[in-house]
């Protein structure tokens, strides 16, 4: 069983930082995608960012040129870089890792961390 653990949440002010931290309790390099989703109360969960096919990023629009994902290898950990933040980033935000053995897939969940944007 996969274990992603997330950290790095809090709350910031409007046009503040935080950075995501998602470690992985096996190499990074046997998932397929990986990343991070999103959902805000009432709101259906959404892509924020992640990887595919190795080193392809895909970014929401809504966080395009503010969120940079990336990833360090040797600590099988994936961050995300949320600058110039607003209201509206205030969400639950999930990593999410998938891995596929032979024709079988496999969806792997963090926990969640809480990001709450306010002033």
């Amino acid at each position: 069983q996969v274990q992603l653990v997330e950290s790095g949440g809090g709350l910031v002010q409007p046009g503040g930082s935080l950075r995501l931290s998602c470690a992985a309790s096996r190499s990074i390099f046997s998932f397929y995608v990986m990343g991070w989703y999103r959902q805000a109360p009432g709101k259906q969960r959404e892509l924020v960012a992640n990887f595919t096919s190795g080193s392809t990023t895909n970014y929401a629009d809504s966080v395009k040129g503010r969120f940079t994902i990336s990833r360090d290898n040797g600590k099988n950990t994936v961050y995300l870089q949320m600058n110039s933040l607003k209201p509206e980033d205030t969400a639950v935000y999930y990593c999410h890792a998938g891995a596929r053995v032979g024709v079988l897939e496999y969806k792997f969940w963090g926990q969640g961390t809480q990001v709450t944007v306010s002033s």
